[in-house]
C-alpha cells in the first residue's frame, strides 16, 4: 500500500512538473526552461508568441531593408577547392549612397585572387553571384517605399535565384516553385513539425535579453524521415522588450541523387532609421547542382555606418 502511494505521489509531481515544463500549438509541443515557465506565470502567452514566430516576416524584410538606406559594407567571398584551399577570393568595401529611393555603390578598396570573375568580369561562381545580386548594387537602381525594385529580371535564373535567396535567408517558410524541397522547410506544417523538437528559453543574445525559439530535428529519426529534413537547426532571438529579431543560427542541409547542399548561417541584426537591418552575416555551405561543378565557399559581410 505504502508503494502504491509512493508512486502515485511521484506521478502526480511528475506529470505537474510535465505540465508546467511544455506547452502547446497545434499539435506542436514546445519545451520552456525554467525562466519562461515562471513568465508564464506572470503573463508570458506562449501561444501568442509562437503564433508571433510563425508569421514573421521582418527577418527577410530585414535584407531588403537595406536598399533603403546608405552604409558601408566590409565584404569577404572565399571559394574552397576540393583540398579545402582557397581558390578564389574577394575582399572589398563598399559604400552605398541614397538619393531619394535611389541607390548607388562605390567600390572603396577591392583585393580579387583566382578565378573568381571570368574574363568578361562576370561571376565564376554561383555563391558569388548570389552574393553580388543581394547585395552589390550596378549603377544606379531605384526602389518603391517597400524597397521592391519595379523592373524586376525576368527568366528562369531571376525565379531561381529569388527562390534560392527565400530559401537561405527567410528559413522555415514554404518556398513556393522549388521542387522536393520547398514544402519541407516549411516547420509549422503538421507533416514537417513532427521532426522537430522544439523549445523557448530565456538567453542574452549581443547584451540583449532574448527569448530563444529553437527548431531542432529530433535525434532518433528513421531513416525515411531523416530524409524529409531539410532545416536541422533554426535558433531565432526575439528582444523581450519589443519582440524584434536580433540573431538567427540555422542549418540547412539536403540530398538527392540530382543535387545536395550544406549551408550553416549567422545572421545578427539592427535597428537603423526605425529600421530592422543585418550588421552581420556570416555562411559558410557547400551546394552541387546539375550542370555544375560542387561549389564550397565562405563569406563574412559587415554593415556599419548607415545614414538615410
Amino acid at each position: 500500500m505504502r508503494k502504491l502511494w509512493f508512486y502515485t505521489i511521484t506521478l502526480f509531481f511528475f506529470q505537474q512538473t510535465y505540465a508546467q515544463d511544455t506547452a502547446r500549438y497545434k499539435g506542436m509541443t514546445i519545451n520552456l526552461d525554467e525562466v519562461i515557465v515562471e513568465a508564464k506565470r506572470i503573463g508570458f502567452d506562449v501561444n501568442s508568441f509562437i503564433k508571433r514566430v510563425e508569421d514573421d516576416t521582418t527577418f527577410y524584410r530585414a535584407f531588403k531593408n537595406l536598399r533603403l538606406l546608405g552604409y558601408t559594407a566590409d565584404n569577404d567571398i572565399r571559394i574552397y577547392n576540393k583540398q579545402n584551399e582557397v581558390q578564389a577570393s574577394l575582399k572589398s568595401q563598399t559604400l552605398q549612397t541614397m538619393e531619394g529611393r535611389c541607390r548607388s555603390m562605390k567600390v572603396l578598396s577591392q583585393d580579387v585572387t583566382g578565378d573568381f570573375y571570368d574574363k568578361k568580369g562576370q561571376y565564376n561562381y554561383y555563391t558569388a553571384e548570389l552574393y553580388g545580386n543581394l547585395f552589390f548594387t550596378q549603377g544606379t537602381v531605384c526602389v518603391d517605399a517597400s524597397g521592391e525594385e519595379p523592373e524586376r529580371a525576368k527568366g528562369s535564373m531571376a525565379r531561381h535565384k529569388n527562390q534560392l535567396k527565400q530559401l537561405i535567408f527567410n528559413p522555415g517558410k514554404p518556398v513556393r516553385g522549388v521542387p522536393i524541397v520547398g514544402g519541407k522547410v516549411a516547420i509549422f506544417d503538421p507533416e514537417v513539425m513532427r521532426l522537430y523538437n522544439f523549445s523557448i528559453t530565456s538567453e542574452s543574445y549581443a547584451n540583449v535579453p532574448c527569448y530563444v525559439f529553437t527548431a531542432k530535428a529530433r535525434p532518433n529519426l528513421n531513416s525515411l524521415d531523416r530524409g524529409d529534413v531539410v532545416i536541422n537547426e533554426l535558433i531565432t532571438y526575439f528582444n523581450k522588450d519589443n519582440f524584434e529579431i536580433v540573431g538567427r543560427i540555422y542549418s540547412l542541409s539536403y540530398k538527392t541523387m540530382v543535387f545536395d547542399f550544406n549551408v550553416k548561417m549567422n545572421v545578427q541584426m539592427t535597428k537603423q532609421q526605425g529600421l530592422l537591418i543585418p550588421a552581420l552575416v556570416t555562411y559558410d555551405g557547400t551546394w552541387d547542382v546539375p550542370f555544375k561543378k560542387r561549389e564550397t565557399a565562405k563569406f563574412i559581410a559587415k554593415f556599419h555606418s548607415f545614414t538615410e
